[in-house]
């Protein structure tokens, strides 16, 4: 008896998983159907056929053509960690998608996409190779580069957020951009 009632607990569990999955997909299926629908010919047989792609702004607008240096970095858990100093850490938003770098002791390049408003990706950095001294947030930064996916602009400020609640990069313009 009890194995049954646990079976059953178990089903309704999941059942509610996959409803609470679909909900929450289902606004985003809805956008994309209906910004398919909107490129589409339908024939007589129902099925629809693409007239034309549709496209996703390479380039976030306001980000092309600015400049930043780090302030801090703001752990999920609520850790700060500072650089100490800030013109060793920028990011220059060129045209075209494209990207450079200075993380500490490195300098480098790399492209950036989006795929909507406040939404950014990097793709891979080309970085010179030096090694940087101890408390460099280099290593770091480095590795949580391909898991930055959003953006704000606040204040003047720019704010890059990690996926998953991992943390949040704040920017600054560099003295000499600064308006």
């Amino acid at each position: 008896m009890s194995r049954t009632i646990g079976i059953r607990a178990a089903r309704v569990n999941l059942v509610r998983l996959k409803a609470d999955t679909t909900y929450r997909l289902a606004p985003i299926a809805c956008v994309v159907l209906l910004g398919c629908g909107a490129a589409t010919d339908q024939s007589v047989g129902g099925t629809a056929t693409l007239k034309e792609p549709i496209a996703l702004s390479p380039t976030p607008v306001g980000l092309s053509g600015t400049s930043w240096q780090l302030v801090e970095f703001r752990g999920g858990d609520d850790s700060r960690l500072t650089p100490d100093e800030r013109a060793k850490y920028t990011i220059e938003f060129g045209e075209g998608g494209r990207v450079s770098v200075r993380i500490d002791c490195n300098r480098g390049g790399g492209t950036w996409t989006s795929g909507g408003p406040n939404h950014l990706q990097f793709g891979p950095l080309a970085l010179t190779r030096a090694a940087c001294p101890p408390g460099s947030l280099h290593d770091q930064i480095v590795k949580q580069w391909g898991f930055i996916r959003s953006y704000v602009m606040k204040d003047g400020h720019l704010f890059l957020s990690l996926m998953a609640d991992g943390g949040i990069y704040e920017f600054e313009p560099p003295p000499k951009a600064r308006r």
